[in-house]
């Protein structure tokens, strides 16, 4: 599945590469009217939720799900824009630690979100294959790639919430 949406996006991005910023930014825009309204859905008491049956064992909760998320489109679109990123990765990339509640998590994700679409949308013809630094440590990267984990690694997460919510009686509100 991953590898279908990877596809799709690339092929998007070269059949309607006369405005890959735009192609780019509704991508991001669908991955946030997915989002932002699932963490708003998680009541507060259970924002630390996270399973521990199974193969669940220390995996991040729900609202480190969230912060991950927001905080690794920080970074890609720091590296996109080629600033210094704005944010914090914290430990193991959940964000800043100083995060401690629904609302500054909330608030957390919007933010990363609305930089996000500030990085898609200077994606254009000239640079799009351009190399950048990566922020994962490994050398460089074509901004093409890193919109597209943008986009992919949001929706993981994503369904990784998903079963999260249900876990807790919460319908996502795509879902609904």
């Amino acid at each position: 599945m991953k590898r279908a949406i990877l596809i799709a996006l690339f092929t998007s991005a070269i059949a309607c590469a006369a405005d890959p910023g735009k192609i780019f930014d509704q991508q991001i825009s669908g991955v946030e009217h997915e989002f932002v309204p699932l963490v708003q859905a998680m009541p507060s008491d259970k924002f630390g939720f996270a399973p521990t049956a199974g193969e669940f064992t220390n995996v991040r909760s729900f609202a480190q799900q969230s912060t991950h998320v927001a905080a690794t489109l920080y970074a890609i679109s720091a590296a996109i824009l080629g600033e210094k990123n704005p944010s914090e990765m914290g430990k193991s990339e959940n964000g800043p630690a100083s995060l401690k509640n629904k609302a500054e998590v909330e608030k957390y994700v919007k933010d990363a979100f609305v930089y996000a679409h500030k990085a898609m949308a200077s994606l254009n013809d000239q640079n799009l294959e351009g190399m950048v630094k990566s922020p994962f440590g490994n050398g460089e990267a074509p901004r093409l790639s890193l919109a597209i984990t943008a986009v992919s690694h949001s929706f993981d997460h994503y369904g990784q919430m998903v079963v999260y919510a249900r876990m807790n009686g919460i319908v996502p509100p795509a879902s609904r």
